[in-house]
């Protein structure tokens, strides 16, 4: 996780609400867990304890992990992103030319990803694919199924 990532100001504000639950509730949650699983006595044949142990580890972990991605996080401003092509947080309207649909997709960080919200993110296929196009293009993207074409209709911020 060397790289930056850039994320929206709404998507940043998800991230550190999760971190300072997770530092807050999560920790006191295991705390309590631990505290359980001591009281039940000999700690060398006790599963339960062990399995409270591992899971405060795991919750570090996580929150290790949070805090680099915060850490490195960098908020884009959307009224200056670049409409002339596709690029992270561009809105875009493609059609699907195998399917001759029509779809909108936001591209976004991968912690950001949501494709009920039609935020997809950069690192997927589609995502990669569509990066640097402009209107008119045909993005020809491989995907688990084959190759999918989609023609870039229009972007937008």
């Amino acid at each position: 996780m060397s790289d930056v990532q850039y994320f929206t100001e709404e998507g940043l504000e998800e991230l550190k609400k999760e971190l300072h639950d997770l530092k807050t509730r999560g920790r006191k949650e295991i705390a309590n867990t631990i505290a359980e699983a001591r009281a039940q006595g000999d700690l060398s044949e006790n599963a339960e304890y062990d399995a409270a142990k591992e899971a405060q580890g795991l919750l570090e972990l996580k929150i290790n992990q949070l805090e680099t991605v915060i850490g490195k996080a960098r908020v884009l401003d959307e009224s200056q992103i670049d409409t002339s092509k596709v690029l992270i947080l561009s809105k875009v309207k493609v059609k699907n030319l195998n399917m001759k649909k029509d779809f909108q997709y936001t591209l976004v960080s991968e912690k950001e990803a949501d494709l009920k919200a039609g935020k997809i993110s950069v690192e997927s296929p589609i995502g990669k694919g569509l990066l640097g196009k402009t209107v008119g293009d045909i993005a020809e993207i491989a995907v688990p199924n084959g190759i999918m074409k989609f023609e870039i209709l229009e972007i937008s911020r």
